[in-house]
C-alpha cells in the first residue's frame, strides 16, 4: 500500500497537496480482517472501523468496496457457502461407491467444516443476513443445500413410491440434525459444549436411527 500525493479526486487540481490512498488488495484485506474479528470477538465485534484498523486503512476506505457492514458480512458468508458446498459435494462424490457410506461422509464433512472454519460458519448461520438482499449469497446457500437434497433423492430412490418421503423434507431433516450437532458440539469457538462421545459418532447414530425409521438404512 502506498500514499501518492499526486492522486487527484473529482475537482482536485493537484495543487492542494491532497493525498490519495492506494491499497494493492483492499477488498481481500477487509474480508480477511472481518474473518479474524469474528473469530476473536464474534459478529458483534465486526465494524467498519475495526476492519479498517486491522487492514491498516482509514475508516472511510471500506466504503470503496462495500456499501455497509452487512455487505461485508454477506461476502464472507457467500465465500463460506461456496467452500461448504464444495466440501459437501466432494464428500458425497455422487453417492459412490455406496450411497449410505457417502451420506455418512457428508455428515462428517459438515462437522469438519464447522470445526475448521469458525468465521465462515458463524457468519453463514448467525449473522441474520437477508437472502432477499443478497442474491449471490442465496445462490451459494442453495448450492450447498442442493448436495443434501441430491443425496436424499438417491437414498429414497429405491423405496416404493407409495409412502416414499419427499426428498426435500428428508434433506431438511438431515440438515437440521447436522446443523444442531455442529452448532452445539463441533464448532471451534466458545459456543461448543462438551460431549462424552465424538460429534461424528453422535451424528452418525442419529442419522442411522432416522434412516432406519424410513426403511432405507443398511
Amino acid at each position: 500500500m502506498t500514499w501518492d500525493r499526486h492522486s487527484r479526486g473529482p475537482g482536485d487540481t493537484g495543487d492542494s497537496g491532497r493525498k490519495g490512498y492506494h491499497h494493492g488488495n483492499l477488498r481481500e484485506a477487509l474480508i480477511a480482517a472481518a474473518q479474524a474479528l469474528i473469530v476473536e470477538k464474534g459478529l458483534s465485534g465486526v465494524t467498519f472501523a475495526e476492519a479498517a484498523r486491522a487492514a491498516g486503512v482509514s475508516p472511510a476506505a471500506p466504503y470503496r468496496h462495500f456499501p455497509d457492514r452487512e455487505a461485508l458480512l454477506a461476502e464472507v458468508a457467500r465465500r463460506g457457502f461456496d467452500v461448504f458446498a464444495d466440501r459437501l459435494a466432494a464428500a458425497w462424490g455422487d453417492g459412490r461407491p455406496d450411497p449410505s457410506a457417502a451420506f455418512t461422509a457428508v455428515g462428517r464433512a459438515y462437522l469438519a467444516f464447522a470445526r475448521a472454519e469458525p468465521a465462515y460458519y458463524t457468519t453463514m448461520f448467525e449473522a441474520g443476513l437477508s437472502l432477499d438482499d443478497h442474491a449471490e449469497l442465496r445462490a451459494a446457500g442453495d448450492r450447498a443445500f442442493g448436495v443434501l437434497r441430491a443425496a436424499a433423492e438417491t437414498l429414497t430412490a429405491g423405496l416404493k413410491r407409495e409412502g416414499r418421503p419427499p426428498a426435500l423434507m428428508m434433506a431438511l431433516h438431515i440438515w437440521s440434525m447436522s446443523h444442531g450437532i455442529a452448532s452445539l458440539f463441533a464448532r471451534a469457538d466458545r459456543g461448543r459444549r462438551r460431549l462424552p462421545m465424538s460429534a461424528e459418532d453422535l451424528l452418525e447414530a442419529e442419522v442411522l436411527i432416522y434412516l432406519k425409521g424410513l426403511g432405507i438404512a443398511p
